[in-house]
């Protein structure tokens, strides 16, 4: 069983339960989903692009991304409908704790002058995202094989009603807020 889903249960609940004073255990937020989306416009030249993109998120996720397509056309963008413009990949269960865990403890402390994650980027309803500037942050990429640096979005989903719940909730499960 993944680490973070074992201190969910053993040391988050009680704390939660302790500081926002809830009946049962039922009203103590906890992690839904984990969605991780990569754009690429620059993929509408270059199939191989995507390929590459969707190779990076297999590694990083464990899991097969789905393809993303315009909706509309824009002529702005030189973007027709149906165009694959990225990738996402959204994560449950065991693979999200896992994730979660190795995004946490593993890829953060690999980025250049880490100082900890923005406190501010939650939506209101709970959830969390945060963006990454490279993807080389994650051991299992292989910085020679990689043709590209490029970003992520790293939206994280819980059942929390405030933000201050959804932040004492990531805290706990570890995550390194800035100071």
């Amino acid at each position: 069983m993944a680490r973070l889903k074992t201190m969910y249960k053993e040391t988050v609940v009680p704390a939660m339960m302790k500081k926002f004073d809830y009946n049962s255990i039922m009203e103590v937020p906890k992690l839904n989903k984990i969605v991780v989306n990569v754009g690429c416009g620059e993929a509408k030249e270059n199939q191989k692009i995507i390929e590459n993109v969707v190779n990076d998120i297999s590694l990083i996720t464990g899991q097969k991304p789905v393809i993303c397509r315009a909706r509309k056309s824009v002529a702005n963008f030189k973007l027709r409908e149906g165009q694959v413009i990225g990738v996402k990949v959204t994560l449950r269960g065991e693979n999200m704790y896992e994730f979660l865990d190795r995004f946490f403890n593993v890829a953060l402390p690999r980025v250049r002058d880490f100082r900890g994650i923005n406190g501010n980027s939650f939506d209101g309803r709970g959830n969390y995202s945060v963006g990454i500037k490279e993807q080389l942050i994650f051991p299992e990429i292989e910085y020679d094989k990689v043709d590209a640096v490029r970003g992520m979005d790293i939206s994280i989903i819980t059942t929390a009603k405030t933000d201050e719940e959804a932040k004492e909730l990531l805290s706990l499960l570890g995550a390194p807020f800035a100071r």
